[in-house]
């Protein structure tokens, strides 16, 4: 008895961290929108339907509210508005898929005190970072060229585009939701301005990430000691095909791939999962996150009872671009051996650099993720 009752102590303690955690990550999100997802609007107003300053834009929008999600939805929206033409938009997600990976290299932060823990966690959150630099330096010049992916989702769309009112329950949002309302309404109650606000939510977001890291970690560890960790080995992280399947279907589930892949980082931190097992997991990821844009194109009303056809079907073909541009990225990259081997193989360069230098990490997320996107579009206007 006193065995079973240490082994569900253990199981209820790992569950109430990875509450706190999911908490956490909410919290940093909710405090970007705060401030940020207004600011993310008025970005794409500066796209001009330049691809270069399209794909920065998508970067830099998806960096603040960290969901791209969030950034697909707002510009299957503005598409189905007119604000965007389609060949404008691409672009912007091709960004997104970019920008979405800040919130698991923020998460494997939390390890940084501790050095091997922190090498193997932010292997694991920049494994999918460098997948998606790589897709884009591979995918955004063919697309610059050819327009690819706009003509195949046109053709994708065509079959979807009298399918409507689709929508899916989203059970994370459900959970964590009322916790994060609670402390941004008592947030705002005590701090009226806004800004000053956001800041506050943003830094008890960070509380949280640290400490439900910090004893999450440990209680993974030890599991890993009773040998209990197999049930990851054998039935979620057993193959590649698995993994990629795992990955799908959870992100599809919880409609945000930030939040699966910063899951997974605490698992590669205590030594559970390799960077090898993560690798397919984020590429799943990549393809469940689609869904969101998907769906919202799909139940999108018509905005002008008179336009085009070419107009209805314009947010449905933005959304299945998305999705074949995680695709496309997926095959190219994968596909040749001595290919799939260069995200790891960079992935892990990274977390040596990162275990040596402890302040590069940091320059890291600001620069790839902010800095140079800010940059860039204000040079290009």
């Amino acid at each position: 008895m006193n065995r079973l009752a240490r082994q569900i102590l253990t199981a209820l303690g790992v569950l109430a961290l990875l509450y706190l955690f999911l908490i956490s990550i909410g919290l940093m999100g909710a405090s970007f929108k705060m401030f940020g997802k207004d600011l993310a609007d008025q970005i794409f107003k500066f796209t001009d339907d330049s691809p270069i300053r399209g794909l920065f834009i998508g970067i830099l929008a998806t960096s603040l509210v960290q969901s791209s999600s969030t950034t697909t939805s707002m510009v299957v929206g503005m598409v189905a508005g007119g604000v965007l033409s389609v060949q404008g938009a691409i672009p912007i997600i091709m960004g997104a898929n970019v920008g979405t990976s800040v919130t698991n290299t923020l998460v494997s932060l939390g390890h940084i005190t501790r050095r091997r823990e922190f090498q193997r966690a932010f292997a694991a959150s920049t494994v999918h970072d460098v997948f998606n630099l790589m897709s884009v330096l591979i995918l955004f010049p063919l697309q610059f060229y050819t327009k690819f992916l706009g003509i195949a989702a046109e053709h994708m769309g065509k079959a979807f585009q009298n399918v409507g009112g689709l929508e899916m329950f989203n059970p994370l949002k459900a959970v964590t939701e009322p916790a994060i309302k609670f402390i941004k309404h008592h947030t705002r109650e005590l701090i009226e301005q806004q800004n000053l606000a956001a800041i506050v939510v943003l830094v008890l977001g960070v509380v949280f990430l640290f400490i439900s890291l910090k004893y999450l970690t440990r209680s993974l560890r030890q599991i890993v000691l009773a040998r209990r960790a197999g049930f990851f080995e054998r039935h979620m992280f057993g193959s590649p095909a698995r993994g990629f399947t795992v990955g799908v279907v959870l992100t599809t589930l919880v409609q945000s791939s930030s939040v699966t892949t910063s899951v997974a980082v605490p698992l590669a931190g205590a030594g559970i999962l390799s960077l090898r097992q993560i690798f397919p997991f984020t590429l799943g990821a990549n393809i469940g996150t689609t869904v969101t844009a998907i769906l919202a194109s799909l139940a999108m009303p018509q905005l002008d009872p008179n336009a085009p056809p070419a107009a209805v079907l314009a947010p449905v073909t933005v959304a299945f671009s998305h999705l074949l541009f995680n695709i496309c990225g997926i095959i190219v990259i994968t596909a040749p051996p001595p290919m799939r081997a260069v995200p790891l193989r960079v992935a892990e360069w990274l977390s040596v650099l990162a275990m040596r230098r402890r302040w590069l990490p940091i320059v890291y997320v600001i620069g790839i993720f902010f800095v140079v996107p800010v940059v860039v579009i204000f040079l290009s206007r």
